[in-house]
């Protein structure tokens, strides 16, 4: 039983250096793009190209166009949706293995996941509404 222990401990460990590992590599891949960015603008500085805001903004891409927002949602919506049905097959599998108890706990984390799902569809639709095409 011990030794279970130890290596569900160490299953959570090995869980949050993966987390804590793509973080790391999302802050250091913006930091790159930012960089980048910049130089860019350097060298149309050093050239002397005229800099007007629009160029600015497309070159910094300050902010995203509400329809990628929107989009961004959706895909969200989609896979946290494709989740919970997939966290309460795992359960049923773990309360089989394991305890009962852990059954009962995953459905409750599946449930969860379902409705962030339905929270993601229904801000995508709330804050950006149909898009061009008229999907949603």
């Amino acid at each position: 039983m011990e030794s279970m222990t130890l290596g569900m401990g160490f299953a959570a460990l090995g869980f949050w250096l993966f987390v804590a590992a793509m973080v790391a590599v999302g802050v250091w891949d913006s930091i790159r793009k930012r960089e980048t960015q910049h130089e860019t603008l350097r060298r149309m500085v050093e050239s002397g190209q005229p800099l007007d805001e629009a160029l600015l903004d497309r070159v910094l891409s300050v902010h995203k166009e509400s329809k990628d927002m929107g989009r961004d949602l959706r895909v969200g919506g989609w896979i946290t949706l494709a989740l919970g049905p997939g966290l309460a097959v795992f359960g049923w599998i773990l309360g089989i293995a394991l305890d009962e108890v852990l059954t009962y706990i995953m459905l409750a984390v599946a449930v969860l996941m379902l409705f962030i799902s339905a929270g993601l569809f229904i801000g995508a639709k709330a804050v950006y509404g149909r898009d061009e095409g008229g999907n949603s």
